[in-house]
């Protein structure tokens, strides 16, 4: 009875091992709108951080990716419905979101900010906040933070950061609030950036702001998971993944280990 029992065990092992789905072909989702983790270029290829992350995660993977563009509004649902297998666009895992899609664990990390002119003065109270004009993208962190915290604020919510940096220059906005690296180089780096400045503390509160970034992929692509775990593993052993954040940023972007 235990030599049937373990050779049910064995074949049952194998069976799993057989149906395990090895990933040859990967088609990402990305933004191509929120420099610098991604943005379109004049001939309309995609570039920044993420897509050198997810270039470098197929590399190590050996697999032939393509990289589909995708409006951050509708990009959970292209996923679902099957536009592309995994989204790699800066996306933090968030207990909301883990209701719809599965996370690899993070590849990055780092906290929201508040941005504003230079004379700007700001204080973290509702009252304070009171018909502020705010600007963020919608669906995201940042969205759901300035709407639990400040909802006497007057919330201007866009389809993307370039289009609320510009009415922040404009001065149809008294503040900004978006992933600090994509402050620095959406707004402070470019041209006029010098006028504007972070302001407030750094926002990393788990309850909003999930556990970092990570890639999503359907709940039933459990194996995919899988090796994309693996290859950010290798990438960052391998001294890749630190190539790939000098280009960008001047800070460690991964975070606490």
């Amino acid at each position: 009875m235990k030599k049937l029992s373990l050779l049910i065990a064995v074949l049952a092992f194998s069976f799993n091992t057989a149906q395990a789905k090895e990933w040859k072909q990967i088609r990402i989702g990305v933004e191509g709108a929120y420099p610098p983790y991604s943005q379109t270029e004049a001939d309309g290829s995609v570039t920044g951080f993420d897509i050198d992350i997810a270039n470098a995660l197929c590399d190590e993977l050996k697999a032939k990716c393509t990289l589909v563009k995708q409006d951050w509004d509708g990009i959970i649902p292209a996923l679902l419905a099957r536009k592309y297998d995994a989204i790699i666009a800066t996306m933090d895992i968030t207990a909301e979101r883990k209701k719809k899609v599965a996370f690899t664990n993070k590849y990055q990390q780092v906290p929201a900010r508040f941005v504003a002119t230079k004379d700007a003065t700001f204080e973290a109270t509702d009252a304070f906040m009171k018909g502020k004009k705010v600007g963020t993208q919608r669906a995201t962190t940042m969205d759901l933070y300035i709407s639990d915290n400040f909802p006497s604020a007057e919330i201007k919510r866009y389809g993307s950061f370039d289009e609320a940096f510009l009415d922040l220059k404009s001065g149809r906005l008294d503040y900004v609030i978006a992933d600090s690296a994509a402050v620095v180089g959406g707004l402070l780096d470019k041209e006029g950036g010098d006028k504007f400045a972070f302001i407030g503390p750094k926002l990393t509160n788990p309850k909003w702001f999930g556990e970092g970034a990570g890639i999503a992929v359907r709940k039933q692509d459990k194996d995919l998971v899988e090796q994309l775990n693996a290859a950010i593993v290798a990438i960052r052993a391998n001294g890749t993944y630190k190539q790939i954040q000098d280009k960008y940023f001047t800070f460690d972007i991964y975070g606490d280990e």
